[in-house]
């Protein structure tokens, strides 16, 4: 027996299949930044990482190229800074002269011009030198050693998703991704809402799912983003909805049920068990007198947790059975 009780109800419900996506702002595609063979490869699928671990070792002929070239442009540097000092001592001593009128104009401005030229070549072995530099620092590589092998590291933190690659294989394509590396710790749920219901839902509002995984608990997100096209074959609007996952309990791809409620309104409340259904319509037995009940029609609408909103049939105060109905259903 349970007295009736009143709750707060969600009304205008709308509920679709969802599933759960990693968020590709938080997902890497991890691919080798030169051409090379893989000398080593330390993560599996499902490793977690941080941040900067290593992920694979790359044996490539462009890192000793690399390393040459910038050791040729610090060469080149030097030549151009010494020609520099000549350049400055030359038209320093163009200018004393012909303070002293022992050259004419003519060699002081040849002087100057081939001082003004010296800076420029000096600017520009700077220049490229700070080119290879800055590439030397991308790579990871230490300046001036030749044979390093490149370390390949994760760019953010998360876990090991997919790979496509061993040890001892030669990649040539820089594009291909080789690893993904996604951080799960909030994940995307995307579901496929009806366009009759659409108006129903905003952004920034609450959502709950449930999963087939974890019967009886509900996940909270808020949506983030709804669809600006229906899919014309099933006249839906994709709704996407983001929720925290810190426990790393929701993984990719699996499938769930999105409940969105639009607004809650009071009405009476019974648990489920106490529904009987029969002779399309649904029954909850009311007690008239001690050990006396009676099938009362109900119409329902909603739930709060684990109980039923009833909209008509019953009222707060009433007295119904909750155990034992279908013995009931079957002596009425």
């Amino acid at each position: 027996m349970e007295t009736v009780a009143t709750a707060r109800v969600p009304f205008e419900e709308v509920t679709s299949p969802g599933k759960v996506m990693a968020n590709p702002n938080r997902t890497a595609h991890v691919a080798v930044p030169v051409a090379g063979r893989i000398t080593k490869v330390s993560v599996k699928i499902g490793d977690p990482v941080r941040q900067g671990d290593p992920l694979l070792w790359l044996e490539s002929p462009d890192v000793d190229a690399t390393m040459s070239s910038y050791l040729q442009a610090q060469a080149g540097l030097t030549q151009a800074r010494a020609g520099l000092v000549k350049a400055q001592a030359d038209v320093e001593r163009a200018r004393d002269l012909y303070q002293h009128k022992a050259v004419a104009q003519k060699e002081v401005l040849n002087a100057e011009s081939l001082f003004a030229q010296a800076k420029a070549a000096v600017e520009q072995a700077e220049a490229g030198a700070q080119q290879w530099l800055r590439r030397i620092e991308i790579l990871g590589l230490k300046p001036g050693e030749f044979g390093q092998q490149l370390i390949v590291r994760s760019p953010l933190a998360g876990k090991v998703l997919e790979m496509s690659v061993v040890p001892g294989e030669y990649r040539n394509d820089t594009s291909a991704p080789l690893i993904t590396i996604a951080d799960l710790s909030t994940v995307w749920v995307t579901a496929d809402v009806p366009e009759s219901a659409i108006r129903l839902i905003q952004r920034g509002e609450k959502v709950e799912a449930e999963f087939a995984a974890y019967p009886g608990e509900r996940f909270n997100g808020r949506v983030t983003q709804i669809a600006d096209t229906v899919d014309p074959q099933t006249r839906t609007i994709q709704v996407r909805a983001e929720m925290v996952n810190a426990d790393g309990r929701l993984r990719p791809e699996m499938f769930c049920r999105i409940r969105h409620v639009d607004s809650l309104r009071d009405l009476p409340v019974v648990p489920a068990s106490a529904i009987v259904q029969g002779n399309n319509q649904n029954i909850v037995y009311v007690e008239t007198a001690p050990g006396t009940f009676r099938p009362t029609p109900v119409r329902l609408d909603g739930r709060a947790g684990d109980r039923v909103g009833v909209v008509e049939g019953l009222q707060a105060g009433d007295r119904i059975a909750v155990d034992g109905v279908m013995l009931l259903h079957g002596m009425s």
